[in-house]
């Protein structure tokens, strides 16, 4: 068993998130490469000491360099805002430190085309941090697909959609300025993300793209609240998908359809720990939609619970998702998603943002 000292930048939502998953992986997997939490940064001298007492960190830091280059800090994950994410990782795969970053990469297309090219220039494992896909009810859907199970795929839908901007009077804030904070930039690459591990790479697109709410209090909205996707994927299989804030009444609304010539799967997250598979087999009275609860069966359950239907939560898809970080700098060898596979993501988000101005279809390359 070995040691890696962990460097954590943001102590907010994800980077709570990431340190709770890292004081816990090595317990729940047993892995090989045990996580020691080395060092925390934040903005301020005061909320980085908060963060280190809170979660349990040896050292707390308000410079990100400081953290980067410390020589105890072996592996690196960065939950800061996105426009801080290619300058952290250029640096830490500079030194041979592996990264795990938080979506989207970067602020643009640019800062991910870079990222992806020192990644690979330098050889340093790298991952980017979508979770939501590492449930276990969608690494079981993953399966069925790719088994053949509902046959050959004939359509997908897919929506990531939220209300946590729904009130015209919730006041502007940072996610309402820029574009990398809009919902393109925020909720679309979870599903994008998502639409490429079930189906595969997305060849063409389709988009519209709006603001519903374009004053709120205290500001100017310079970003969209909801948007919609036709898709064609290269395999063939057509597709649509619709990204909000402004759903009203939905709280964690990553739900796709697909759609087969032998079956059917439906996945909502806010019932994340079911599955509904249809199959065109037996009697036309008897078939439906029927729901499958996960349980030690499926993918990743068991580590955490014995117990079928018991269920699995929000924190354990980022402990999955840290044991895939240990595994690939342990092994050397890459885990999906890698910065390659996030690049995919933006390339499809900054299509469908073209295609949105020039109100057409366009390719993703």
């Amino acid at each position: 068993m070995t040691e890696i000292g962990i460097g954590i930048l943001g102590g907010g939502y994800m980077g709570k998130a990431h340190s709770v998953a890292m004081a816990a992986v090595g317990a729940v997997f047993n892995t090989a490469l045990r996580p020691r939490l080395e060092m925390i940064c934040a903005s301020s001298v005061d909320s980085a000491e908060a963060y280190r007492a809170a979660y349990g960190f040896a050292r707390a830091t308000d410079d990100w360099r400081v953290l980067v280059n410390d020589p105890k800090v072996g592996a690196i994950v960065i939950a800061t805002p996105q426009a801080f994410h290619r300058e952290i990782a250029e640096a830490a795969f500079d030194l041979g430190k592996p990264v795990l970053c938080e979506k989207p990469m970067g602020a643009d297309m640019a800062d991910a085309e870079a990222m992806v090219a020192k990644a690979e220039a330098t050889g340093v494992t790298n991952m980017v941090a979508y979770n939501y896909v590492r449930t276990p009810a969608t690494e079981y859907a993953r399966k069925l697909i790719a088994d053949g199970v509902i046959g050959d795929v004939t359509w997908f839908r897919g929506e990531h959609t939220e209300d946590f901007m729904a009130d015209p009077q919730a006041p502007a804030t940072w996610r309402t300025d820029g574009m990398a904070n809009g919902t393109m930039g925020d909720l679309a690459p979870h599903m994008i993300n998502a639409a490429l591990a079930l189906i595969g790479p997305i060849a063409e697109v389709s988009a519209e793209v709006e603001t519903v709410h374009k004053t709120r209090p205290g500001g100017v909205v310079t970003n969209d609240d909801h948007a919609q996707m036709m898709c064609r994927f290269e395999n063939g299989v057509m597709g649509h998908m619709y990204f909000s804030r402004v759903a009203t009444g939905r709280k964690m609304g990553y739900a796709y359809e697909v759609s087969g010539t032998k079956g059917a799967i439906r996945f909502d997250q806010e019932d994340q720990n079911a599955i509904w598979l249809y199959k065109m087999e037996g009697p036309e009275a008897e078939r439906g939609f029927r729901k499958i609860l996960t349980g030690p069966a499926h993918p990743n359950y068991e580590p955490f619970c014995q117990g079928p239907g018991h269920g699995t939560g929000y924190q354990d898809q980022i402990i999955i998702e840290a044991r895939d970080f240990l595994q690939a700098i342990h092994t050397g060898a890459p885990v999906w998603p890698t910065f390659r596979d996030g690049l995919n993501v933006a390339r499809v988000v900054h299509a469908g943002l073209q295609s949105a101005q020039t109100r057409s279809w366009l390719a993703v390359r």
